[in-house]
């Protein structure tokens, strides 16, 4: 296997050709990893979610980071690392436009609300709690590629 460190640009094209990563947050020093949905534009990964552990963990501790990857041929893979911050786009006055970006970026993907509206019970149901638009900040990204 060959490793060699992705670029800047490949990085962002990765997280701009992907939507599905995994999201880390911490808190009281207990780390949390979860999948998550996003997109991807102007240096900012958009979400949407219901309230539970990890907003509530975020809104605690804004500094976060996500993992996306691609697998290639055989063996091979991408990954991109995201150190960032969690910002919450509020349905208050002076978050509009935020919010609105962030509902532009993410409708362009087919089905873009699922699972981040939908509670973990069978069948899944949407719950009557309030939604969260979200982006994280990138603040930094590094990447490496393996190939065979």
């Amino acid at each position: 296997m060959m490793i060699r460190t992705l670029s800047t640009l490949e990085c962002t094209k990765l997280l701009a050709a992907n939507r599905t990563g995994h999201l880390a947050c911490a808190k009281d020093g207990q780390p949390y990893v979860v999948p998550f949905n996003y997109a991807y534009a102007d240096s900012h990964l958009y979400a949407f979610s219901l309230v539970g552990k990890k907003i509530d963990w975020m809104r605690a501790n804004p500094l976060v980071s996500t993992q996306v990857e691609e697998h290639t041929e055989g063996r091979g893979w991408r990954s991109v690392i995201v150190d960032g911050r969690y910002e919450e786009l509020t349905d208050r006055v002076g978050h509009k436009v935020e919010r609105d970006r962030a509902w532009a970026v993410l409708s362009k993907q087919a089905q873009w609300w699922e699972p981040g509206a939908l509670k973990p019970v069978t069948p899944p149901t949407s719950d009557s709690l309030p939604h969260v638009f979200f982006r994280i900040l990138v603040e930094k990204v590094s990447g490496r590629e393996a190939s065979e």
